[in-house]
């Protein structure tokens, strides 16, 4: 990882690119060289020239196609987490066909999964960049190594908050919301991003058949999220699909926002349903866990219950602790559970996480009654102070 040096600067992270590709590597190396906190210390054409730069210098975070000659990318991946353990970002066009190859890659180990750089428009090249560079930093704090403990915070670029896709409330229409709204069936929340996709598989898979219902957004690339939830679908006892716009949020129903799409929460007297929407992004994500949290906290309210799980940066930090202010029971994963511990961190500092949980706690905690504003059956020891 990128350690301090003794002027107390710190030291940029270390990137390995391996891909057949010529172009690729050299569009990679360019994106993530030109970030200031990130350098490319070698480049590598297949696995096994990769295994001999590794010999030399071992990177902070290694991107690794799928598809290459002579051996593959997830072969290599296995033979790097039972030899070497260091944090794995997959980077290739498997991804954005949504292939469940994809999804073996996470199983056995890689961080996150990311499609090919995007060059067709300067729009599409900057949305690269942008993703790139911070998956680059989350992967280098990635918790892949016995004992390795990380900083995760992350210093990035000005963002949109969710007040691009959905006003924030007045302080009086919020707090007629929270003593006005009424009654209805429970629902869940749940944000994550860097280790995401196997915390929530843990938690899904955990819950009985009339579970309540579950709406969830991880950060993760267009079409991926079909196989993502796929996957689930086959693990758990809840019906698990990728959300389309209009669907019905119902008991039992969990439904995972799609790539590049944000997910919100609606209401029509008792009946939620969700909305699917190409904004901008927001908290440097698309979809984002803050604008879910949000519509979440003005239409359901004390209804709801909103989780936090691993991942780097702060999206969903603010809006859990509108969740919290509208009434909602609100849950942090803990550190020692976490992958990453930023996006849980920055929201206990800011007062959204009414509980601190290890992850084979959450699902349980899912199951325990909505009090409609009134304190979580916890003991203090799990309760923050907001």
């Amino acid at each position: 990882m990128a350690q301090a040096t003794a002027e107390g600067h710190r030291q940029k992270i270390r990137a390995m690119i391996v891909d057949d590709s010529a172009s690729v590597r050299t569009t990679l190396s360019a994106i993530l060289s030109a970030d200031p906190e990130i350098e490319v210390i070698a480049v590598a054409s297949d696995p096994y020239h990769a295994a001999a730069k590794i010999r030399d210098e071992i990177p902070d975070v290694l991107f690794l196609d799928i598809e290459m000659p002579r051996m593959d990318g997830l072969t290599f991946l296995k033979k790097i987490m039972a030899q070497k353990p260091i944090p794995v970002v997959i980077c290739s066009s498997l991804a954005e066909q949504g292939s469940d190859v994809m999804m073996e890659a996470l199983a056995a180990g890689a961080v996150d999964v990311i499609g090919k750089p995007k060059v067709h428009t300067a729009q599409f090249l900057n949305d690269s960049r942008m993703l790139i560079c911070d998956v680059a930093k989350a992967a280098a704090h990635a918790r892949v190594r016995r004992g390795a403990r990380r900083d995760a915070r992350m210093q990035v670029e000005a963002k949109h908050l969710a007040d691009v896709i959905i006003p924030p409330l007045s302080p009086t229409r919020q707090a007629s919301l929270r003593d006005g709204m009424p009654k209805t069936e429970p629902l869940v929340c749940i944000g994550a991003s860097t280790g995401g996709t196997e915390a929530l598989a843990r938690v899904l898979s955990a819950l009985p058949a009339d579970s309540p219902a579950i709406l969830v957004v991880q950060h993760m690339p267009e079409k991926f999220t079909t196989a993502f939830a796929r996957r689930l679908n086959s693990m758990c006892a809840v019906e698990v699909r990728e959300a389309a716009d209009g669907d019905v949020v119902l008991p039992g129903r969990v439904l995972v926002a799609p790539g590049n799409y944000h997910m919100l929460l609606n209401r029509a007297g008792s009946r939620y349903t969700v909305s699917i929407d190409e904004g901008a992004f927001v908290s440097r994500h698309r979809p984002s866990v803050d604008v879910l949290f949000r519509s979440a906290a003005q239409r359901a309210g004390a209804n709801a219950i909103g989780i936090l799980l691993t991942g780097m940066g702060d999206d969903g930090a603010s809006g859990l602790r509108e969740m919290r202010d509208m009434g909602s029971r609100t849950i942090a994963q803990d550190e020692a559970s976490c992958i990453v511990f930023g996006m849980p961190r920055e929201a206990i500092e800011r007062g959204g996480a009414e509980m601190v949980l290890p992850l084979d706690r959450i699902a349980s905690e899912i199951g325990r009654p909505v009090h409609h504003g009134l304190p979580a059956r916890v003991s203090p020891s799990e309760r923050i102070a907001s």
